[in-house]
C-alpha cells in the first residue's frame, strides 16, 4: 500500500528554521514530481514548493528566498528546508507525490497525512 510519511513539523519562534521530510513507500512504479502543500484553518490547500524528476523547482511567491525543496530520488524522499519562518507560515504541511504504481497505470496524486508547523511571534 502506498504511503507518504512526513516528519519534522513542530513549534518554533519567528525567524527560526525547520526541516520537513517525506518518504514515499509501498511500490511506486514511477514518481514524476514531489511537492509540499500547506493548509491553514479556513483556507484552501496551496502549493508551497514542487520539484520534478529533473530537479526543476518552483515556489510560492510567499516562500521564495526562504524555503528550499530538495529530493533524493533513490530514496523517494523529498525535503523542505524552511528558514526565517513567519507566523503566517503556520499551517498543516502535506507531502504530495504525482506518479503511478504500475507501468500501465495513470498518474495520480498521492498525499501524506500532514504535519503541523506552528510559528509563534
Amino acid at each position: 500500500q502506498v504511503q507518504l510519511v512526513e516528519s519534522g513539523g513542530g513549534l518554533v519562534q519567528a525567524g527560526e528554521s525547520l526541516n520537513l521530510s517525506c518518504t514515499a513507500s509501498g511500490g511506486f512504479f514511477t514518481i514524476r514530481r514531489m511537492a509540499w502543500f500547506r493548509q491553514a484553518p479556513g483556507n484552501q490547500r496551496d502549493l508551497v514548493a514542487r520539484i520534478t524528476n529533473d530537479g526543476v523547482t518552483n515556489y510560492a511567491d510567499s516562500v521564495k528566498g526562504r524555503f528550499i525543496i530538495s529530493r533524493d530520488s533513490a530514496k523517494n524522499t523529498v525535503y523542505l528546508q524552511m528558514n526565517v519562518l513567519k507566523p503566517e507560515d503556520t499551517a498543516v504541511y502535506y507531502c504530495n507525490a504525482f506518479g503511478s504504481q504500475t507501468w500501465f497505470g495513470a498518474d495520480r496524486d498521492y498525499w501524506g497525512q500532514g504535519t503541523q508547523v506552528t510559528v509563534s511571534s
